[in-house]
């Protein structure tokens, strides 16, 4: 008769080689906990009548190596963009150039300057680095990073607007990505919301009438995920800073994607870019690392040296800073620009400036090795012109023409499990019941394993 008491104990099991070679690879306190999961799991199963025959110590390993593999998958893990979507926030945003990644590397390996001054032999400051790449690209006078734009606007908001009025147009109380609300943000930091205009007008007069009682900023937000279309009306950037600074108030442009270069140059939209808030006087612009510009997570501040001393000195400044691997790898990216070689080098500008005739080269290359035009296990194989997005929450309802590599399947939901199956998983879209993977947005060492990954799913 089969009872508990024939269960192998957990001292029975750790002394057979495979135990011992499960602690070497998951070490002893893990291994223990998984076997005794294993042990509780099928004491529960029996007793429920699930099953009726114990499990014997082999397979009890078996399921033991199984759960430490299952509890020890890491699962932030690289993924093949292939959805033509290039800031895709869920897919972690913008790729790093090599440059950045190497010198994100270099910084890791060991110690660094993050915060030492090699030339007095003493503590400096972490708030350098960046800095003086910031200035040149900017013209501004200081600059200071922290961990992402939500947190730069918290911060500038807290330090120069606490318990103060922050003058803001209805038509920018914005919220983006993950419930981050501009309104609930400048709550957070104590300021006092003070909206003028309505949610599609908005005139100077409007700004100029709130500015006569006492105020601490006037902030504007630019739109990143959304446009305001129709019976619309709102000043330029440059009149509001005029308005603005007739009154003594400096200004914050929360920018948002943080474009360096004209996104028009690619046959998008123009993105408001970081140079032109510079241009017409804004005292303070936060932006992204991570958008357009290219390169690691981290929120950027830029602006006038006396404000930013006090952005500096803020308590929150040290709880929402950047680490030494963001600021090297920012420092790369910036660097690119610098040397006017960022189209060649930062991963979503070259995604951007590929023209038509290469991106249907590369969809064309993908369908001849797995059978452009022919019928392949059930699927046919063609490429179609279709349409590549920005995404990130920049330049919204923008689209670039691309060429697709189409996949028409049995079950394109189906075939789509299969690829985030697949090592490295690939991430797809689907129209029209057809499986659409865009050349643009796949890296080009990445386009063997992204074949490979097809043809496993298209031979299962």
């Amino acid at each position: 008769m089969t009872t508990l008491r024939n269960l192998p104990s957990v001292e029975q099991i750790l002394r057979t080689e495979v135990a011992a070679q499960l602690i070497a690879r998951f070490g002893r306190s893990l291994t223990l906990d998984a076997i005794r999961f294993v042990l509780d799991e099928t004491r529960a199963r029996f007793k429920s009548g699930g099953i009726t025959v114990l499990l014997s110590i082999d397979l009890i390993l078996a399921q033991t190596e199984s759960t430490l593999t299952a509890w020890t998958q890491p699962t932030l893990t690289p993924v093949i963009n292939a959805s033509g979507v290039i800031l895709h926030t869920n897919l972690g945003r913008a790729p790093l150039s090599k440059s950045a990644i190497h010198a994100m590397d270099l910084v890791s390996r060991g110690y660094s300057t993050l915060e030492y001054d090699l030339d007095k032999g003493q503590r400096g400051s972490r708030s350098i680095h960046a800095e003086s790449l910031l200035q040149k690209l900017t013209g501004a006078e200081s600059a200071f990073i922290v961990n992402n734009n939500a947190a730069a606007v918290l911060l500038v908001l807290s330090a120069l607007a606490n318990k103060k009025r922050v003058v803001i147009s209805r038509s920018q109380l914005v919220e983006i990505g993950g419930g981050f609300r501009v309104p609930d943000v400048m709550k957070q930091s104590g300021a006092k919301l003070a909206e003028v205009g309505t949610t599609n007008k908005v005139h100077i007069s409007d700004y100029e009438e709130a500015l006569i009682e006492a105020t601490g900023l006037v902030m504007h937000a630019h739109r990143s995920n959304f446009k305001l279309v129709g019976f619309t009306e709102e000043p330029e950037l440059n009149e509001i800073v005029a308005a603005a600074h007739g009154f003594g108030v400096p200004v914050v442009d929360d920018l948002g994607s943080g474009a360096l270069y004209d996104t028009a140059k690619y046959g998008l939209a123009h993105e408001a870019t970081v140079q032109e808030s510079m241009q017409a006087g804004v005292d303070i612009v936060c932006f992204s690392g991570d958008k357009l510009l290219g390169g690691p997570q981290a929120g950027i501040i830029i602006g006038k040296a006396d404000l930013i001393a006090k952005i500096k000195k803020h308590p929150l400044a040290r709880a929402v800073r950047a680490d030494k691997t963001c600021l090297a790898g920012l420092s790369a990216t910036l660097l690119h620009y610098l040397k006017d070689e960022a189209e060649r080098e930062v991963p979503i500008l070259k995604m951007m400036s590929l023209t038509l005739k290469q991106v249907r080269g590369r969809a064309e290359a993908w369908a001849a090795e797995l059978g452009h035009g022919l019928a392949l296990s059930n699927v046919e194989v063609s490429v179609v012109e279709g349409e590549s997005t920005v995404g990130g929450g920049s330049l919204p309802g923008e689209s670039m023409p691309t060429f697709l590599l189409s996949l028409e399947v049995k079950s394109a939901e189906k075939f789509l499990r299969g690829l985030r199956k697949n090592n490295p998983p690939v991430i797809a879209r689907t129209e029209n019941d057809k499986v659409l993977l865009d050349p643009r947005t796949v890296l080009p060492e990445q386009e063997g394993a992204l074949l490979v990954g097809l043809k496993n799913v298209l031979n299962y």
